[in-house]
């Protein structure tokens, strides 16, 4: 099979309490991995079987015909970037590089907080929310269901998952809870400087 599953960043239980093992088992163990066994199916024999993920994403992107094999491998990558946008003990005020565009961008970390829950609690439906790089600009942007910024020349910075599946096991119909305590206490700043530096 051309695209596998990637492995968890840390164990599955290493989100607690923000998010619980057991909704990382569903969202990991069995949301992510259809995407991928979808995919394979999708795509065996096609021309798309030799391609890398984000080359399938950008060939697929908006062509309605290809609407399934978009979905399912925008989802593949919006999720491992995901996993990856979240780290144990993270959160808080950020480091680095990324410190000083946000300030720049929002005037603080308090305001930029506030706005990127904003934009997680209002993508209506389906989504994400996005830290993204434009030029030399960071911002917030939301995207519905699949699609994802770099698609559109954004270079993404981290996200937030809003689908209900990301949550609701441990927060239910709570989705400000979720974004405000993936914000102050999981995001990743370390992946987020990574991607900033291209």
């Amino acid at each position: 099979m051309p695209f596998t599953l990637p492995a968890l960043p840390y164990a599955d239980n290493a989100l607690d309490p923000v998010i619980s093992s057991n909704t990382l088992g569903f969202h990991y163990g069995k949301h992510h991995k259809a995407y991928v066994d979808n995919l394979n199916k999708l795509v065996a024999g096609t021309e798309f079987e030799a391609m890398s993920l984000e080359d399938v994403i950008r060939k697929t992107a908006g062509v309605a015909d290809k609407a399934g094999v978009f979905n399912n491998a925008a989802q593949i990558w919006n999720h491992t970037f995901y996993w990856n946008s979240l780290k144990p003990n993270g959160g808080g005020a950020p480091t680095g590089a990324i410190k000083a565009k946000i300030e720049a961008a929002f005037g603080s970390y308090e305001k930029f907080a506030e706005d990127f829950a904003q934009a997680a609690v209002t993508q209506f439906g389906s989504g994400w929310a996005w830290l993204v790089a434009e030029g030399s600009e960071v911002k917030l942007v939301k995207t519905a269901n699949a699609e994802v910024p770099f698609t559109k020349g954004q270079t993404p910075l981290l996200t937030i998952d809003v689908w209900e599946h990301a949550y609701y096991l441990d927060w239910q119909n709570r989705r400000p809870d979720y974004a405000k305590a993936v914000i102050e206490k999981l995001l990743n700043w370390d992946f987020a400087n990574a991607n900033l530096a291209g």
